[in-house]
């Protein structure tokens, strides 16, 4: 006899799936909030509105959560097209502008996501390869950005190397410099990219 397929509900299918991303959804907040080690399970169920039981069994534990969010953040964070605008420029102070406009709406629009990120690390047991994880694509496209800097005319005149112009846009436009200023100091978001962008173009200028 041939077997029989197993009926799948596409609705329960669906409903499963708003499941799923409430309880995701809830589970940043409270990471962003309280921080990683603050939060339980049974904080992430009450928050969802579904039982302990429900968050297991559709996301799976705690630590599986984060790496979900994690690989949210990363696939989300809209870094290749914000490259392709940075690639297409051909005059190094059009190319910090739109790198500067590019990595604050990454940051700006995945902000609770990366305070959930962030405030992991300490409590995480392995939070050093999380951070590598979360950042790795980042850190790539702004390597990335400095090698087509260096490519155009004029080139930076400090620093004369590649790989110390990429640290510097790291540590400019990198998630700490928007994460120093905008959550740590209160800065509004336009007023931070302003001074990042005038803080590399003063830098690379300098003889």
């Amino acid at each position: 006899m041939p077997t029989k397929r197993k009926y799948v509900s596409p609705r329960r299918e669906e409903a499963a799936a708003q499941t799923r991303a409430q309880i995701l959804q809830s589970a940043t907040r409270l990471f962003a909030e309280r921080g990683y080690g603050r939060v339980t399970v049974a904080d992430i169920a009450a928050e969802a509105g579904v039982s302990s039981k429900a968050v297991f069994a559709s996301a799976g534990s705690k630590g599986d959560i984060l790496n979900e969010i994690v690989d949210t953040a990363v696939r989300a964070s809209g870094y290749e097209q914000a490259m392709r605008a940075v690639l297409a420029e051909r005059d190094p102070e059009s190319v910090l502008r739109a790198l500067a406009h590019g990595t604050r709406a990454g940051n700006e629009g995945m902000f609770t996501v990366h305070e959930a990120i962030h405030k992991a690390l300490p409590s995480h047991e392995d939070g050093e390869a999380l951070w590598e994880r979360a950042t790795a694509d980042y850190r790539t496209a702004l390597r990335t950005a400095a090698h087509h800097l260096h490519t155009l005319a004029p080139p930076p005149a400090y620093p004369e190397r590649e790989e110390e112009t990429a640290d510097l846009l790291w540590f400019w436009f990198g998630p700490g410099g928007w994460r120093t200023l905008v959550a740590e100091n209160g800065w509004p978001w336009d007023r931070a990219e302003a001074f990042l962008l005038r803080t590399a173009l003063a830098t690379l200028r300098t003889a």
